[in-house]
């Protein structure tokens, strides 16, 4: 279940404000200038399905933002826990950095943590599937997908070489909870 928990930034063990509701969470990031929908396939996304398949099942969702957003290319990210790099992966964006583009993603399957600080508050939100995230871009937060990753993802680019991660230096991210992902 998608969950938004805010936090003062100097108190990562007490939220000022906690809800699983949607609309909820939506009106929370949005207020920060951050995008949360809910989206549902246009048709069945079988297991094992191409990027083309994926991405054609959420077309008209993905053609909407594109008018938006003006974004030119994307792509379909599959992790599973039994990746031989996982480890590698899941600590290349586990510290707090920024991009010089909007990182857009919809979780078609699974799920993984974005932590945003955008204040002096800390907005750490789980995506689950169906859920579209839009950080705007040189928003600072870090990503986790836990130890045990489990998700795909399409990703939509304005320019793929303006989403490299620019690094804040800092440790906040070190100080709140990372995502433990239920043993099931």
């Amino acid at each position: 279940m998608s969950r938004i928990r805010i936090f003062d930034e100097t108190t990562p063990d007490s939220p000022l404000f906690e809800s699983s509701d949607h609309a909820a969470i939506a009106e929370q990031l949005r207020a920060i200038g951050v995008r949360f929908e809910r989206w549902q396939a246009a048709a069945e996304v079988q297991p094992g399905a191409s990027q083309d398949e994926v991405i054609a099942a959420y077309r008209a969702d993905i053609d909407r933002l594109v008018a938006e957003g003006g974004y030119q290319s994307m792509d379909v990210v599959s992790l599973k826990p039994d990746h031989p790099d996982r480890a590698a992966l899941r600590q290349k964006f586990l510290n707090e950095h920024t991009h010089s583009e909007d990182e857009v993603r919809f979780f078609v399957g699974g799920s993984g943590l974005f932590t945003l600080h955008p204040s002096d508050k800390v907005y750490e939100v789980l995506c689950e599937a169906g859920d579209l995230i839009s950080v705007p871009a040189n928003t600072r937060h870090w990503f986790d997908m836990s130890e045990q990753p489990y998700f795909i993802a399409i990703r939509l680019f304005n320019n793929p070489d303006g989403w490299v991660a620019n690094f804040t230096g800092t440790d906040i991210a070190q100080r709140f909870p990372r995502f433990e992902r239920d043993a099931a």
